[in-house]
């Protein structure tokens, strides 16, 4: 099982800091990264946190998924391992 938490919905002023605060309780914190448009620098209202352990990353997502984070609800889950990017068609 992933260790890496994908966290959606979030308000647009979500620091890195303030998740990593309210995810922390779950458990040990390797990595926290509020995802940013390259070129203005503003959140794009997801995220992923990554635990030291799939047990510590299951425990947030029972704990936080449709849980009210700084004055919206947030969709948490386990981020899915397979690799991004889409097809073209022809």
């Amino acid at each position: 099982m992933s260790t890496k938490v994908f966290v959606g919905g979030l308000p647009w002023h979500t620091s890195d800091h303030v998740l990593r605060q309210r995810f922390e309780e779950y458990g040990t914190i390797e990595e926290c990264m509020v995802v940013r448009d390259r070129e203005t620098g503003r959140s794009r209202g997801f995220a992923f946190v990554r635990y030291s352990s799939p047990e510590e990353a299951e425990a947030a997502v029972e704990a936080l998924d449709n849980e009210e984070f700084d004055g919206r609800v947030i969709k948490v889950s386990i981020a899915s391992t397979g690799g991004g990017g889409g097809g073209g068609g022809g």
